[in-house]
């Protein structure tokens, strides 16, 4: 570039100059000059927040209470010569530092895929065409292309504008949105008064515009100021938040218990040193260690697997809140709908015919009503198909085996149903010259165009539009391929055939033409709006899509009801609800019933009819807020820029990814890539799926800490030597309950996912049923650890005693994380394999746990011995009837359950 713009003042330069000082043009830069700006000034992004460079995550592993707990149990026995203790204890240290970091690592990876699958993109002209890019991509002497809904990439100097308007209230805190134009300002106008300039970040409101970029990344004016603006990548949800506070409260709880222990094991005549360790062991085993990195890694993982199923999250506290929705506010087009129209019914010649296949794919046939085939296509349906490709602006075709439309929906059904007949649009209108056209308007209701190619050299004014508009135009009609005197009984039969179709909620549009001779050129309205020849009607429909109804069912069957909001029709509404299962009233709600309802009456009436036509982005946010009022956790979905309020004020705002705004993305919680609904409750399975796991993780490493925990204590109090070493108690706190945690964190969905009711969002993680099965489960563990223990204690081999111990308490965390995968079904009706990476993680605690018994360095390590066959029977035994128990109480769950619900089916009936 010429000049640095920061040290001019593009704002107030003509805009050739400001083109001429960043050598670009109005069509942009080439391909190969962006290339190298890229590289010299680097990508279109603010400096990313600290947090995922190898370095910092190691440090966060080691910056731990756990860690120096370790530390200072390492550090006191050295100090007592026991240099194979701290020896061992040092290398729990590290495993469990690495175990940590490569786990975080893994869902930092996760969510850096993710923040950039959600990156936003801009608008620009490369080599004079234009070109969806990353805005990263964004380089100085770009050329973006503005209009309503776009977020602005970069610095820019407005080079065009028609009616252009833009929010920059992220900048200078102005709510209303300044209109911008080409037109130079002074020098020294302040920075919210520059209307020849827009500024990164802020939205485009209204209007179209071309601007050319001077300022990329920091050196934006929102990078100038990037520590203030910036949004953190590091949002901490309130559930981290309460892990947080419990892995305090448990520590806390621990040390004291700890020092409890010590000085309980001193009156018992243990060694100051020797109960220093096992203290020090008991408040390890308090601490859930394991929390924080299973959190972590399950919350990234399921993120990740949303993404796979087109729900990309970017505020995590819609995961929590996924499991707690009662009610989708969704849109019909495009999320319930295919956002397609289809030509379902036409009528010409005095028949109906029907036309099959769905959205734009030419596969389809048109029949008679009685679904015979045709011979051969009609000569009044012709021309009425001819007659929707001539008077058609729009295009549609196949790109890698899909077919993508260019224009207006219903200009594209028009060809693809030509196409099903046989016609081939492109060849028709070259064969037809275009001569004039009368555009579409809302007053005139109708759109004509004049062509050329008549047999005998003349010409043709073709009309398509509103069928009572061009009925009042028309004075004939074509039947069998001759025109008819439209008389009064010919009318009615049209106007029936019309108000069969609006009443099956189709859109209905009617063709007509009228003939001129060769030497007409111009066309007036006055020219087709009279002696038109009515051709026909079509009927079109945007039909749900496939996936919609089995959607909708399986949300109703998760407790979440759905309202459909559209500003279509009432007709169309009510007919698409009732096809997809939403609802069965006779009565869509309007606008003048949002405005006239109260907060009470109006979220009563949503669920009832549950469907609201022909109403605005304002109505939607009423109907959300009366909703949350009603104690409803809502989900309402998005496209356009007006939406914004209600995806912001909604429990989870969700906009469409395709078909939505960069305003309503940056407003939304989720966004669909795929704007399906079915994502919805593809999310919303998710994200219960999340919170089960962990939950999941939260009862394993409560329960079996405070199991560990008891065996502890209650050999103590019972006066009982002590069970385990300290590096044994590290050895099962640290290492076998580590491989279960975080494949806990990442169980599959089960079945029974979406027939369970939606969370209360106010209860706790740690519920009720969690401590009641705690409480019957912890004690199982203490007493058959002590059991064994003291079993074997007979002998008078306290080595061999303490080694079937340590084994035993192992054991019961390997039945302990089979227990953990279900609050209610048996194991064996989720599958037993269904979690292979739990199996894998269980597979090496065992063969870990066989390691440390079995080898000599094991022995020598952990001063454990030899066990028998018998020693390895009477172990597993013992420990599977925690399993065992566990069963026995979620049978008689289901069972209980199943009888609540008979009776609830009987007293109905």
């Amino acid at each position: 570039m010429r000049h640095d713009p920061h040290q001019s003042a593009p704002h107030s330069m003509s805009a050739e100059s400001v083109l001429d000082m960043l050598e670009s043009s109005p069509e942009g830069l080439t391909a190969d000059r962006a290339g190298e700006r890229h590289d010299e000034f680097g990508p279109n992004d603010l400096e990313s927040e600290d947090g995922a460079h190898p370095a910092k995550l190691l440090l966060r592993q080691v910056r731990s209470p756990l860690i120096y707990l370790l530390a200072g149990a390492a550090a006191i026995s050295l100090a007592a010569g026991k240099l194979i203790d701290s020896g061992v204890i040092a290398g729990v240290i590290v495993l469990n530092t690495v175990l940590g970091f490569i786990q975080e690592w893994r869902a930092e990876g996760a969510l850096a895929a993710l923040r950039q699958m959600a990156a936003p993109a801009a608008n620009v002209l490369r080599d004079g065409e234009a070109r969806g890019i990353d805005a990263s991509e964004v380089v100085p002497g770009d050329m973006l292309l503005l209009e309503a809904g776009d977020r602005v990439a970069a610095d820019a100097r407005v080079i065009e504008s028609s009616e252009l308007r833009v929010d920059e209230s992220a900048l200078t805190g102005e709510s209303q949105p300044e209109t911008k134009e080409p037109s130079p300002v002074d020098e020294d106008t302040p920075v919210g008064d520059r209307r020849s300039m827009v500024w990164m970040s802020t939205h485009v409101t209204g209007g179209q515009g071309r601007a050319v970029v001077i300022a990329t990344g920091m050196r934006s004016q929102i990078g100038a100021i990037a520590e203030e603006v910036r949004a953190t990548g590091r949002e901490e949800t309130p559930l981290q938040r309460r892990m947080h506070r419990l892995g305090v409260v448990l520590g806390s709880l621990g040390i004291a218990l700890a020092t409890a222990v010590f000085f309980l094991g001193l009156l018992g005549g243990h060694g100051t040193v020797e109960m220093l360790l096992f203290a020090v062991a008991v408040a390890v085993s308090a601490i859930p260690e394991g929390l924080p990195a299973a959190i972590t890694v399950a919350l990234a993982l399921g993120l990740r697997r949303m993404a796979d199923r087109h729900a990309i999250v970017r505020r995590l506290t819609a995961v929590e809140t996924l499991g707690s929705t009662t009610v989708i506010c969704s849109d019909k087009t495009g999320t319930i709908t295919e956002n397609q129209m289809t030509v379902r019914r036409m009528w010409s010649g005095g028949t109906v015919f029907e036309v099959t296949g769905e959205g734009y794919d030419p596969e389809g046939t048109i029949r008679a009503e009685d679904g015979e085939a045709l011979a051969e296509i009609p000569a009044p349906l012709e021309e009425l198909l001819r007659g929707g490709v001539l008077t058609n602006n729009s295009r549609v075709r196949e790109v890698d085996g899909q077919w993508r439309s260019e224009g207006d929906p219903s200009e594209v059904a028009l060809l693809v149903a030509a196409r099903k007949a046989g016609l081939e649009p492109d060849a028709i209108q070259e064969s037809a010259g275009r001569i004039d056209e009368i555009p579409f308007s809302s007053d005139r209701k109708y759109m004509a165009t004049l062509r050329a190619g008549l047999p005998d050299g003349g010409r043709r004014a073709i009309v398509k539009g509103a069928p009572d508009r061009l009925l009042d135009f028309a004075t004939h009609v074509l039947i069998d391929g001759k025109k008819e005197k439209l008389d009064e009984e010919r009318r009615a039969e049209i106007r029936a055939a019309n108000e069969r179709f609006a009443g099956e909620a189709l859109r209905v549009m009617a063709g007509a033409y009228r003939d001129f001779g060769s030497d007409k050129a111009e066309l007036s309205e006055s020219d087709v709006e009279t002696g038109l020849t009515l051709a026909g009607l079509w009927g079109m429909i945007d039909p749900p899509r496939e996936e919609s109804a089995p959607a909708v069912a399986a949300s109703k069957e998760a407790g979440i009801r759905t309202v459909l909001i559209t500003g279509d029709h009432a007709t169309t509404a009510l007919a698409i609800a009732r096809k997809v299962g939403i609802s069965e009233s006779d009565r869509a709600l309007t606008a003048s019933d949002v405005e006239s309802l109260d907060t009470g009456e109006l979220a009563d009436a949503a669920l009832e009819s549950r469907v609201f036509a022909r109403v605005s982005p304002a109505h939607k946010l009423k109907i959300m807020e009366a909703l949350k009022d009603h104690g409803h956790v809502v989900a309402m979905t998005g496209d356009g820029v007006n939406d914004a309020p209600a995806l912001k004020g909604a429990d989870i705002g969700v906009a469409m990814g395709r078909s939505g705004t960069e305003v309503a993305r940056e407003a939304a919680d989720m966004v669909l890539t795929d704007d399906n609904y079915a994502t919805i409750v593809d999310a919303v399975e998710e994200g219960r799926t999340i919170y089960s796991n962990l939950r999941r993780v939260v009862f394993f490493l409560l329960a079996t800490n405070l199991g560990e925990i008891l065996t502890l204590t209650g050999a103590l109090v019972l006066g009982m030597g002590l069970p385990l070493t300290a590096v044994m108690i590290l050895w099962v706190n640290l290492v076998t309950d580590g491989a279960c945690t975080v494949p806990l964190g990442v169980e599959p969905r089960h079945w029974n996912v979406l027939k369970e009711p939606p969370r209360d969002p106010k209860e706790s993680i740690v519920n009720r049923p969690m401590v009641r099965r705690m409480a019957m489960l912890t004690p199982i563990m203490a007493a058959g650890t002590l059991g064994l223990f003291h079993w074997e204690s007979q002998t008078g081999d306290l080595q061999h005693a303490r080694t079937v111990a340590f084994t035993t308490l192992a054991a019961f965390q390997w039945f302990q994380a089979l227990n953990a995968r279900s609050q209610t079904q048996s194991v064996f009706s989720i599958g037993l394999l269904g979690n292979r990476w739990l199996l894998v993680g269980l597979g090496v605690a065992v063969a870990m746990q066989f390691l440390v018994v079995h080898t000599p360095l094991g022995q020598q390590l952990f001063g454990t011995t030899h066990l028998s066959s018998a020693d390895w029977l009477r172990i597993l035994l013992v420990s599977s009837s925690i399993w065992l128990a566990d069963e026995i109480r979620k049978r008689l769950e289901v069972e209980k359950l199943a009888v609540a619900e008979s009776r609830e089916s009987n007293e109905i009936e």
